[in-house]
């Protein structure tokens, strides 16, 4: 690629030794010269590098001003994009400074004075700081739109056109980089960008080969239990389940948490200081389960997820090479689990044509498999236990005349049945989240509806 030496460095430091698809379109363009750019990827296919490299390789490192514009839609993003620029230009003395809301401005004013060459940060905070006049952007590189079907998708679009107003278009140029290009985002293409330069990742190669796709047909009253199972069956579940609405994230988050599990939930509806603690416990791993949307869940940037699962198939099929792709990283394995109602069992057809795959279909695990899987996970925690002696010193006669009759086998039935009543209690009946949906004659049609904007 003809890197500069300290970038270079940098690079063979991170261990980059390969590019990425989307890397090795774009780096020759963007490198090459002054263009604008059209970067169709999904998210974890390396788009960072892919501009990271080149806007560091334009930035004058002497120069205290702000040269270059990253937009990102979350705050997560924006400090996962920051991170990484800083690593790719310490070299180069170029630290990027992330400008965000939901947080004070004294830093940011700071960094901003101290003459920042990079900024990256979600739109509304970059207006602030316009409005405030603490930002200029006259001496503007280039400007980037990551994610900038998402930005848009989250009502962005107006603040978008206003920072690239604010930009001279005579001297900069747009890097806009997407995972789908929606009407919105071509006629901010079409209005903005100057005879763009584009490439686009196939969506096979945005897929690891790696990930096990499976899929199970379920009917939409029994997904809860079906879900739990699921979770139940996996050695170390770790992973995200992707819900199409608000309020089915919260009924299902409220539903596992009533069962015991460890789960969290992101929406819309959560201020920044929720998404910052519940990102938090998710990375500690205090919680395994996070239920989602698709907009809330951008920008997350969790390593080693085991898996995904799609408790809603998105009424964007593009979405859900974004959603798989957050599990089966750096060449490590992954599942993507999706459950599909009878009535739109013809959408599997429809991922297997898009991503030139095939999904495995599952077959439902019985009770007793359940019950087996949870026995054998007691098993392993019982087999861990050191400190035992403290509660053996606390047992009296009327435990040792309690046990003395029983044999081994009862004594041990009855404690699995008191740490875990739930496998054998057969009077136990999964309610539905919501009353069942009855198809109608047409069973695709809901979707059909739903894509023709009806």
């Amino acid at each position: 690629m003809k890197l500069t030496e300290p970038l270079a460095r940098a690079v063979h430091e991170l261990g980059f030794t390969t590019p990425t698809p989307i890397q090795q379109q774009a780096l020759p363009i963007l490198l090459g010269g002054d263009v604008d750019f059209i970067g169709l990827a999904a998210t974890g296919t390396g788009k960072t590098a892919a501009f990271g490299i080149p806007l560091l390789e334009k930035i004058d490192a002497h120069a205290k001003r702000v040269q270059g514009v990253i937009l990102c839609p979350t705050r997560e993003l924006a400090l996962q994009v920051s991170g990484q620029i800083n690593l790719l230009g310490k070299y180069k003395g170029i630290k990027a400074l992330p400008i965000y809301g939901g947080t004070g401005y004294a830093d940011q004013f700071e960094g901003l004075k101290r003459g920042a060459q990079i900024i990256v940060g979600t739109p509304g905070r970059i207006i602030d700081h316009i409005d405030r006049k603490s930002l200029n952007l006259k001496d503007a590189k280039v400007v980037v739109l990551d994610e900038a079907d998402e930005m848009i998708s989250m009502g962005f679009k107006e603040d978008l056109e206003k920072i690239l107003r604010a930009t001279p278009r005579e001297s900069s140029h747009i890097w806009l980089f997407s995972a789908t290009m929606s009407g919105q985002v071509r006629r901010v293409a079409d209005t903005y960008l100057r005879k763009p330069q584009m490439t686009q990742v196939n969506r096979t190669e945005m897929l690891s080969s790696t990930v096990e796709q499976i899929y199970y047909i379920v009917r939409e009253s029994d997904k809860p239990e079906i879900l739990r199972k699921l979770i139940d069956l996996a050695d170390n579940f770790y992973g995200l389940v992707f819900c199409q609405t608000k309020s089915l994230v919260m009924d299902l988050t409220q539903y596992l948490l009533d069962k015991g599990y460890k789960v969290d939930c992101l929406h819309g509806d959560k201020s920044q200081d929720e998404r910052e603690r519940t990102m938090r416990a998710f990375r500690d791993k205090k919680t395994n389960i996070l239920v989602c949307t698709d907009v809330a869940s951008r920008g997350l940037d969790v390593k080693e997820l085991t898996h995904v699962i799609n408790y809603s198939i998105p009424r964007e099929l593009e979405l859900y090479v974004h959603r798989i792709g957050r599990t089966a990283r750096s060449g490590k394995a992954g599942i993507a689990i999706s459950l599909v109602a009878p009535a739109t069992r013809a959408l599997v057809n429809r991922l297997e044509h898009m991503t030139k795959t095939r999904l495995r279909e599952g077959k439902i695990p019985g009770r007793r498999e359940v019950a087996g899987k949870k026995i054998s996970k007691i098993l392993a925690r019982f087999e861990e236990q050191k400190h035992f002696q403290r509660a053996t010193d606390l047992l009296g006669p009327d435990w040792e005349r309690a046990a003395g009759k029983m044999t081994l086998g009862e004594v041990i039935g009855r404690f699995l049945t008191l740490m875990a009543p739930e496998i054998f209690d057969e009077r136990e009946k999964e309610k539905p989240l919501h009353p069942p949906h009855v198809p109608n004659k047409r069973p695709q049609s809901s979707y059909h509806h739903k894509k023709r904007g009806r």
